[in-house]
Order: structure tokens, then sequence, then C-alpha cells
């Protein structure tokens, strides 16, 4: 039987999945691609669950895929072998045909971040302390995403222990953006971003502590989505927030709800529309006020999509906060570097302290000068901040910053040590601008913002009030509607090429 009738509608997809396949086959029409990996996570979870593609012609679409140019990309790591993931599609394939339906992710493969245990499957976090660790069970959202028919095909690649924004590690190595591989994927989920890109993923999970999700998504062009602390993680509350967060990543904003749907505690994100941008007021922060260092070009691209989503009836304005951001900085750092002392045993001991990289050296070091009544004092700083975020969305319905400031830089570098003549003082410190939206725990949505005249990506961070979870994510669905800057394919390089 030809493949020819696809249900190409992306928004009604959710709609579509509770509806019995006949029917919703007959709802739309369009021609399926010849090359199912080009298929949107949502478009081609409607496929196979329609029928129209089998889950051994997905499998096998992406593993050729996978095959072709992970060498060059090196984005998704610790594979499972051909033979056993066609066996699971298979398996898949037979239950669909007895009218077992697992799930939206039904059969489509799937790699989890390597900071994530996935049972069976090589755990590293990229340290070569645990290059041969095996998971011995699922994370918590690891075992939402298999109950939702997922075959887990492998990891995607991260930084050592997910520390900073570049996304190399002695176990395997550095992946490269999937706009310019020769260019850093950024981190810490620069593995997934850049599978998202290079079509070797259909979607994907990351975690978020300093842009760990933003970042990789500017830097492949894809929308990466730091939701509230509360949606996903089951610790803390509205009061006591996490630093971090696990959260999804897509390659379009609809494909990355679907994930978070399947990821979050309480899904309720299952019917979002695009906003109507009429009378919506967006709080525009730039540089913030020239506190920040930011290579040329990153301003003027953010401002012209602004101005896109200005055209179609925003109220966009310039603000800055009155919020000391050195005073920001100053408790975020002691946040960050007194939470490594949960990794002090790894430096007090000589056989596994050679085996650290540098910079998670120095952060446990700067940890140790460290006590409680910092970590309190910098809390004290951090509440205040909290209340200075709720202020400023009083008066605006998103803030609105770069999500980077500097735009991909080559892969051999492991930080930048200036940006625009300014030296930064920390490996982590040009990541700086992300911190606004992790000290308040709040949702931030990395949406693109087109190429400068080098062809790098680059992206804009979109951030709600706490909670305003659903509102972030159907602002980024407009803002989708309104530019074009997701269609940009890049030219990718094949390893026999």
């Amino acid at each position: 039987m030809k493949r020819r009738q696809f249900i190409k509608n992306t928004a009604a997809c959710s709609t579509l999945l509770s509806l019995p396949f006949p029917s919703a086959s007959r709802l739309f029409a369009a021609n399926l691609p010849s090359d199912l990996t080009n298929l949107s996570a949502s478009d081609l979870s409607l496929a196979i669950r329609t029928k129209q593609a089998s889950c051994v012609e997905v499998m096998q679409a992406y593993l050729d895929r996978i095959h072709r140019y992970n060498p060059i990309y090196n984005a998704i790591v610790s594979m499972v072998s051909d033979d056993e993931l066609l066996k699971q599609a298979l398996q898949a394939d037979q239950a669909l045909a007895r009218n077992e339906y697992w799930g939206w992710m039904h059969g489509m493969p799937h790699a989890v971040k390597d900071l994530t245990p996935v049972a069976g499957l090589r755990y590293t976090s990229g340290s070569p302390m645990f290059a041969s660790r095996i998971a011995e069970e699922d994370s918590s959202f690891v075992t939402k995403i298999r109950s939702q028919g997922a075959i887990f095909i492998g990891k995607t690649n991260t930084p050592e222990f997910g520390l900073g924004s570049q996304c190399y590690n002695p176990v395997f190595g550095t992946t490269g953006s999937a706009c310019n591989p020769a260019l850093t994927s950024g981190g810490s989920s620069g593995g997934a971003a850049c599978g998202l890109g290079t079509h070797m993923l259909p979607v994907a999970d990351g975690g978020d502590m300093m842009g760990s999700l933003r970042n990789p998504g500017a830097f492949n062009n894809v929308i990466g989505f730091r939701p509230s602390t509360t949606v996903v993680m089951e610790e803390g509350d509205a009061k006591n927030r996490l630093l971090w967060t696990s959260g999804p990543m897509g390659r379009n904003t609809r494909d990355t709800i679907n994930l978070l749907q399947t990821m979050a505690l309480n899904p309720v994100f299952n019917d979002l529309k695009p906003l109507t941008l009429d009378k919506i007021k967006i709080g525009w922060m730039g540089n913030l006020d020239n506190y920040l260092a930011m290579e040329p070009g990153i301003i003027e691209l953010c401002e012209a999509s602004l101005a896109e989503v200005a055209g179609a009836g925003a109220l966009v304005e310039s603000m800055q906060s009155g919020f000391t951001m050195s005073d920001l900085w100053e408790s975020w750092t002691t946040l960050r570097h007194y939470g490594r002392m949960n990794m002090l045993d790894y430096y007090e001991d000589p056989n596994t302290r050679e085996l650290l990289k540098p910079e998670l050296i120095w952060e446990i070091e700067q940890g140790l000068n460290y006590n409680e009544q910092d970590a309190e004092k910098a809390n004290i700083i951090r509440t205040n901040w909290y209340s200075e975020l709720d202020r400023m969305f009083g008066e605006y319905d998103f803030l609105v910053l770069p999500t980077a400031q500097v735009f991909p830089f080559p892969k051999e570098i492991h930080w930048p040590k200036e940006i625009n003549g300014r030296e930064m003082d920390t490996y982590h410190r040009w990541m700086e601008v992300v911190i606004l939206g992790s000290m308040g725990g709040i949702p931030a949505v990395n949406v693109p913002v087109g190429f400068d005249t080098k062809d790098r990506p680059m992206g804009m961070q979109v951030m709600g009030k706490f909670g305003d979870d659903k509102k972030v994510l159907e602002f980024a669905l407009a803002y989708e509607q309104i530019t074009g800057h997701l269609d940009k394919r890049p030219n990718l390089i094949a390893v026999d090429d």
C-alpha cells in the first residue's frame, strides 16, 4: 500500500490523536515526505498512529540518517545496535496491528541526555569516572517517556557533569552545531539540540541550570524551553525553587509542548493555541544597559524579530530592572558553587580528582570558601529578585533578553575568554545573560531570531511570570507563525562527503 495520505495539521495534532484512526485519516490529506526524518515529531506521531508509516520504516530512516551525519556532528552517543532497535520497532508495529497503542511516541526513536539514567543503557555523565557505568533503572521522566511508547536508541552528548555551555567531554569528544559542525553546539544539552537541528532525533529532552536548554536551542536554531521549576521537578515549590530543571526541546513549539505534556507532573499542556498578540506588552531588556558584554550583531537580530512581533500587534518597550545585577551574580555564584560540595568526595580522593575537568575543580574550590550563612544571604538576594520579577511582570506580560552573549564559537575553544573587548573573569561569565530566568525559576523559552552575516544562529529568551508556562508557550506558537527562522535548514555535512 502506497503511503500517500498524511495528516498535516500540527496545531490539531493532540485532538487528532485522541480520535479513532479512520476518522483522523479522513480529516486532512497531504503528501508524506520521502524522508520520514523530515516530519516534525507531532506529524511523525500521527503518521505512525494512522499506520501511514511503519515503526520499522521510521527507525530505519533515522538510523540511516544517524550513520550518515553523526560521525561529523557527534550528537548521539552510546547507540544501541541497529538489529536491536529494528527488533523493537517491529514489536511496536505488531502492537499496533493488535490495536495496542502505547502513546504519542509509539515506536518513535528517542535519545536521553547523558546526565539521566535509562535502564540498561550506558550512563557516563560525560566523565571518565563513569565511562562504563550502566544504568539500573529509569529516572522518573524517562519512565514517563517510555510509557508513551518511545524506543530509546542511545544518549545525547553533554559536557562533563553538565558543566559549561560547551558540549565536550573526554569520553565522547565534542558536539558541533547543527548549523556548522566546526562550531560549538552549546550546552549542556548540546547533543540534544544538535540531534534536533540535524533531524537525527524527532524531539529531545534536556536540563537547564545556566541556560542549558536555552543556549543550545539558540546555537542550533531549535526551540528550548525551561519550565517553571515545579512543572517537571518533584522537589521544591513556589517559595523554594530549584536552580535547575529538566525540560523539553523541539524542532518547533508544538513538538516541545507535546514532550512537556509527557514530562510534566501535572499534564495540562494539551490544548495550547497561539497567543493573540494584541495588547500584549513586552519588556525588552537588551544588554541590561551595557552591564553585559555582547558580541556585535546579537542585539540587532533580536530587535529585528521584536519589530515583527510589534507589527503583529504587541507593544514592545525597552526597559530595565532597578535590581543591582552584580548582586544577582554574587548570589548566583554563591549558590552554584556552594552546591558543588555534593561532589567534594571526588575532589578529596586523589584517584578521582585527576579525572575531573579544571572547571569543576575550580567550582569545588570556590565552594569551599562558602558556608551555610553565605548561602542564606544569597537566598535573601534571590528572594528579593522574586519580588522584583513579580513587580516587572505586573507591568509586562513577558521580559525578553538575548539567549547568549556570543554567537556559536569554534568548538576547540572551551569557553570565550573575552566578549567585544571585555575579559570574562570566570569560565561561565559569558552566559550571565541566562541567570535572570534561572534565579527566578521562571518559564523561559528560546525562540530563534535568525542568522548573522557569518550564518551563525542566535535566539532570544522570552520569560514569563512563575507558573505562566502556558502563556509563554502560547507566545512561542504565535511567534512561530509570524517569523520564518525555524524554516531555515542547514546544509549538513555527511560522513562520506
